[in-house]
């Protein structure tokens, strides 16, 4: 579902502590000025007040504009699938992979330049325990992973930040019992390093949770990492960016609107980088669910 808008007042959530968040402020301000697109600011700095603060401010603008990575985008999500209004990103945090999925460009301006011309694609929005994410939702590795990469290190060092923290990651990685259940009452008993449920395509920085995702597929791709040894892991890390590592025999995937995880222990869930929610828990797709403006 495509269309178009004419913005002319945009509710403005950005980070000022991401990686670029206030470097990518003035040229946008710059392009929406030229445009005539009037931005009011919403204060980002307590997340659990914020979807209510956006659709509270929603009468009478056009749409939400992002500014920072996908944690910041995450923080919108549910004020964007409330409201129906459209969302426009600046991408200025480290990874980027909700941008990189929709081939936002990473220039300030010039994704300004891309709210501005108002052309609009509807995305599938991920569900967790009523949480959204956009890309992945996961569990093992990647929460071990969330907690070595404070936000420190990731401004300063950045994709460099990614990798020191992934190492360290792995080596306290320890594989953990879950049960996966799918849409038709189906479970599996699984011995993992990491479940990820992917609602986009990229991940991590540049992954790709599976060669044919899609975030308007109305779909979920499921992976469960089942080595026996972690350093097996590494000598496939060389599929991750291009969603092949599905093809490993040690590397289950699944595809289904629905998948119901539970753990012997509460496990905590990593949405879109951040640490949200914890198992037992139920993934789910809605479909189309959102209006993103793309190029």
């Amino acid at each position: 579902m495509t269309g178009l808008i004419a913005p002319r007042r945009a509710l403005l959530v950005a980070n000022p502590g991401s990686r670029r968040g206030s470097e990518a402020l003035r040229p946008v301000e710059s392009v929406f000025a030229e445009r005539g697109i009037a931005l009011v600011p919403i204060d980002p700095s307590d997340r659990e007040t914020l979807t209510n603060r956006l659709c509270d401010q929603a009468t009478g603008a056009d749409l939400i504009v992002a500014v920072g990575g996908d944690g910041t985008a995450n923080s919108v999500a549910a004020a964007t699938f409330r409201t129906g209004l459209p969302l426009g990103l600046i991408p200025a945090g480290t990874a980027n992979d909700l941008a990189r999925t929709l081939g936002l460009p990473l220039d300030p301006a010039e994704a300004a330049r891309v709210i501005a011309a108002g052309r609009l694609k509807a995305i599938d929005l991920g569900d967790v325990n009523g949480a959204f994410f956009f890309n992945v939702a996961s569990l093992g590795l990647s929460v071990k992973l969330a907690d070595k990469l404070s936000s420190t290190s990731k401004k300063r060092w950045g994709r460099l930040g990614y990798l020191w923290a992934l190492v360290r990651a792995l080596a306290e990685a320890r594989p953990f019992h879950a049960a996966i259940t799918d849409a038709d009452g189906h479970t599996i008993l699984v011995r993992t390093l990491q479940i990820a449920v992917g609602n986009g395509r990229h991940y991590g920085g540049g992954m790709v949770v599976e060669q044919g995702a899609d975030i308007n597929d109305g779909q979920l791709d499921l992976y469960s990492l089942e080595f026996k040894a972690v350093w097996k892991l590494l000598a496939i890390a060389g599929s991750f960016p291009t969603g092949r590592h599905g093809l490993s025999p040690d590397v289950r995937t699944l595809r289904g609107r629905r998948f119901e995880i539970a753990t012997r222990r509460a496990k905590s869930i990593n949405m879109d980088g951040e640490v949200l929610g914890a198992t037992p828990a139920v993934f789910t797709v809605h479909p189309a669910a959102i209006q993103m403006i793309v190029p």
